[in-house]
């Protein structure tokens, strides 16, 4: 058998401390996009950081892993879940691909192994997704793997000198179900 965390073109694995240039490169391609604009952050705050992933915790529900081409070894992105509520029985997740490693499916299929988890394994019944209106992409990609846009929050988001829009999506797990089914794995 073959992992579970392990796709045709990816493998999700956890956070390594040598992960960190990597992690330094999607901030750069992230502020790149127009995505949230931050302060500049040393090496050594992201060296710190993978150190601390590596070693951290897990709660069960909220996580991030790394995403590895297969093919190269290489770090393309991460994905995780977040504010996971197991009672209501919903949880958020994001991915991450680097500008060089987009337009490869990496994303889509790390998020199916990462939802066929929560959904299969966890027993979540709902995910949610927030995108910024103006990241077509992402909202192409959410759209292809079943999300739905439940709402839009109006000038959410302050970044680059003007106010976004929030976009709102989300999957219940039946609907996941139908469109990605077990037998995929």
């Amino acid at each position: 058998m073959t992992s579970f965390w392990r796709g045709e073109r990816i493998r999700l694995r956890g956070i390594e401390p040598d992960d960190w240039t990597a992690f330094m490169r999607f901030a750069t391609d992230e502020e790149r996009l127009g995505d949230l604009l931050r302060p500049p952050r040393s090496a050594e705050s992201f060296r710190a950081w993978t150190k601390e992933q590596a070693t951290a915790a897990s709660d069960g529900d909220c996580f991030q892993l790394a995403i590895e081409a297969v093919e190269t070894g290489e770090t393309v992105g991460a994905v995780g879940s977040y504010h996971a509520d197991p009672r209501a029985g919903w949880f958020e997740y994001g991915v991450t691909i680097g500008a060089d490693h987009r337009r490869k499916g990496y994303a889509a299929e790390a998020a199916v192994l990462l939802l066929r988890f929560m959904f299969a394994e966890r027993r979540f019944h709902k995910c949610g997704a927030r995108v910024f209106a103006h990241n077509e992409a992402s909202l192409a990609l959410q759209g292809r793997l079943g999300f739905v846009e439940e709402g839009r929050l109006r000038d959410q988001v302050f970044f680059t000198g003007r106010h976004h829009d929030l976009v709102m999506l989300g999957m219940l797990a039946d609907e996941f179900a139908q469109l990605h089914p077990m037998s995929e794995q």
